[in-house]
């Protein structure tokens, strides 16, 4: 009997380890969109909706240095115009360190940067027509990685951002899932080896609306997350189950990785989402994919060949990009969406309308700390067992569940 309280003691902390498990979700954020809220009035909406985590595009320091002193994550895209001189100068890595990251850091709370972001796939006339991308990517990530060693910044790693429909050669069944080539051998399995290195992510913008609008036997709850007996797809090699069609995405990245001898490297989904079409459509797709998605993220189920499933996924994205004309970064162009279509059709991909108000009815929340109902329910259980046993230990477990 003297045992039982360290035994029980022993279940709360898997328990808890079990609720800290779930997928961080979060947005991305492009403040250099025309004719936005101030980013003070951002963040403060974000922290109001329980978002923990933001991706942004064209990071200004003003605006990184809003987010100081938040519980909120942030992941910086440096631009793809300066992957080159990152490439060829360490210092032109600092420089930019200097001015977006050192004065804030670590007041706001940066865990990784991406050295671009579709730089390899990108024809945007922000990347030098002469440079070739592959040959400059991976010494930009070195470089930026020395750079913020040199700072005594060593809580940010490093890598850069890709489109699933750009570099994988299939996405069903993902046990034949391989990265394409040259772009496999050249660029992606000397970045996986980096990446596993210095234990950092690999980044992937991930679209199920690409896949199911080039192939219609995809039925449309496989997609939107929709719990129908006949929604799955069976991989006969692995004898996977799948229920829907992001799980499905990941594990192709998961199962390509693998090929290369990197199975372990942690996969962020840094893009994600469903644009809203004309308000003829019949149903509201945008909102039954994006509630759908943080559902599932949140239920902590990850996917069949990875139980932790993505680490981080952020929804594409905070408000509507009306054109890309003016963009002259290079972290986002009408060149290297990734298969979004951006001001065509009617189609948007923001959740949120420039005053603040949401566009759909869906709920975020800080999935690192949020308990799941089936879980609090074994608690519940576990306490009242607890009391019957020893009122104190009881206490030792709330404290242990609760305060951390």
């Amino acid at each position: 009997m003297a045992k039982m309280p360290s035994l029980l003691l022993l279940i709360a902390s898997i328990l808890l380890h079990s609720a800290a498990a779930t997928t961080t979700v979060g947005v991305t954020y492009n403040p250099s969109l025309p004719n936005l809220p101030p980013p003070e009035r951002v963040v403060s909406t974000l922290q109001s909706l329980c978002i923990s985590a933001v991706r942004l595009l064209d990071p200004s320091p003003a605006v990184v240095r809003a987010f100081a002193y938040t519980n909120i994550t942030l992941l910086l895209t440096a631009p793809n115009h300066l992957i080159p001189s990152f490439a060829a100068n360490r210092s032109a890595a600092a420089l930019w360190l200097h001015s977006h990251v050192l004065p804030y850091h670590p007041r706001t709370h940066i865990t990784t940067i991406s050295a671009g972001a579709d730089v390899i796939t990108t024809t945007s006339a922000a990347v030098d027509p002469t440079v070739d991308p592959s040959a400059v990517l991976l010494p930009a990530i070195r470089n930026l990685r020395l750079a913020l060693f040199d700072l005594g910044i060593r809580t940010i790693s490093v890598s850069t951002t890709f489109s699933f429909i750009d570099i994988m050669t299939t996405s069903f069944p993902p046990s034949a899932a391989e990265f394409q080539e040259p772009i496999g051998s050249l660029v992606v399995r000397p970045l996986l080896e980096f990446l596993d290195e210095t234990n950092s992510s690999f980044l992937i913008n991930l679209y199920p609306y690409n896949i199911f609008s080039i192939n219609s036997e995809i039925p449309l709850g496989f997609v939107l997350f929709q719990e129908n007996p006949f929604n799955f797809r069976d991989d006969v090699v692995t004898g996977v189950r799948y229920r829907n069609l992001f799980d499905m995405m990941v594990d192709a990245i998961i199962a390509a990785m693998a090929v290369s001898g990197q199975e372990n490297v942690p996969v962020i989904v840094t893009e994600t989402g469903w644009p809203s079409e004309s308000e003829a459509q019949e149903g509201n797709y945008a909102e039954m994919y994006l509630g759908g998605l943080l559902r599932h993220l949140r239920s902590g189920l990850g996917t069949p060949l990875r139980k932790e499933g993505a680490a981080e996924a952020y929804v594409y994205e905070l408000f509507d990009e009306k054109s890309t004309s003016n963009n002259t970064n290079g972290t986002t162009s009408d060149a290297a969406m990734g298969g979004r279509t951006l001001g065509v059709g009617g189609k948007q991909w923001g959740i949120m309308n420039p005053n603040m108000t949401m566009k759909y009815r869906i709920h975020f929340s800080d999935s690192s700390r949020n308990l799941g109902p089936s879980l609090v329910r074994l608690i519940f259980l576990v306490c009242i067992l607890l009391i019957l046993l020893n009122w104190k230990v009881a206490l030792e477990i709330l404290d242990i569940l609760f305060k951390n």
